[in-house]
């Protein structure tokens, strides 16, 4: 596990190095637009057409859901409690929210387990993601941040058409194409794998570009403490207490409690921009999640690993 941290940090440090430098003039808002673009519309819809097509779909795919939107609606209640009992002011509450429930699966939790369980894992990351995180980010996550930013027109578009997306596609072809037993064809096969390689180290080096000390402040440190609390420690605490009734055996338990204890994903802060929360405190969090993520992970993985051995 230190080993995989160790390269995940290196990748990022890449990033978080362009983002000083900026090479060839490019910043890094402009250099991340372009990786994340190339990697939502191609890359990442590669790998889930790759990962689906063969994977074991069945029973347990529907607990993975099950285990992570429990785990979303466990976090968003308890944010919410604390917002509420604070009188945070509504901005930086909706902020707070979408930090501590939604966890970043997919950009730095399927290189984690990846790296740490081996390939089978990223299938897991990948239900996870888009059987559960991200259709209640796009629904209830949505409709949490329009009910404490500022909504304009050009927001105000159905929160199911957030759904219509590559990745999401790319599952739904997967999925028939699995149970129907239809097999791929061994050049595209080839082609999908040569794409799904590209995802890991772009989704890293996109994260450290997303990483900003600039955000860092005192005044925003008493509304991370509750992010920090929530999302690293009350959230994969649950996880654990909650796969245990539930049927997923072994490592696969392990690497779904351990999906779930990602630091914040970077894509709240397009919604904190678009529905004006405070945006400053969303970057913050994501910073110091992610680089407490470099203690807690090594820490939840062993007390998965040791207590279903």
């Amino acid at each position: 596990m230190h080993s995989t941290l160790i390269q995940m940090t290196l990748l990022m440090a890449c990033g978080v190095g362009w983002r000083m430098l900026k090479p060839g003039g490019l910043s890094s808002e402009q250099t991340r637009l372009v990786l994340t673009t190339v990697v939502y519309y191609l890359l990442l819809p590669a790998m889930v057409l790759d990962v689906l097509w063969e994977a074991e779909i069945g029973l347990h795919s529907l607990q993975y859901s099950l285990l992570a939107v429990a785990c979303i609606v466990f976090a968003i209640l308890c944010s919410w409690i604390v917002g509420t009992l604070v009188k945070f002011e509504n901005r930086r509450l909706g902020a707070i929210i979408l930090a501590a429930a939604f966890p970043n699966v997919t950009y730095l939790g399927l290189p984690v387990l990846e790296q740490t369980f081996g390939t089978w894992a990223r299938s897991v990351a990948i239900q996870i993601d888009l059987f559960a995180t991200a259709p209640v980010l796009f629904t209830l996550g949505i409709m949490i941040v329009r009910h404490y930013g500022e909504e304009s027109a050009e927001n105000s578009r159905s929160v199911l058409s957030y759904l219509n997306a590559p990745p999401f596609w790319a599952a739904a072809v997967a999925v028939i194409l699995n149970l129907n037993g239809v097999p791929a064809p061994s050049w595209f096969a080839g082609v999908l794998q040569k794409l799904s390689a590209a995802v890991v180290p772009l989704m890293l080096f996109s994260l450290g570009l997303a990483l900003s000390w600039n955000s860092v402040t005192v005044r925003n440190v008493p509304y991370v403490i509750p992010v920090l609390l929530i999302k690293m420690l009350l959230m994969p605490l649950f996880a654990i207490f909650l796969v245990g009734y539930l049927s997923i055996d072994g490592d696969y338990r392990a690497a779904a409690v351990l999906d779930l204890a990602m630091p914040s994903m970077v894509l709240g802060i397009v919604f904190c921009d678009r529905y004006r929360l405070d945006s400053s405190l969303y970057a913050m969090t994501v910073t110091i999640t992610t680089l407490s993520s470099l203690i807690t992970l090594p820490f939840w993985h062993d007390v998965v690993m040791n207590h279903w051995q």
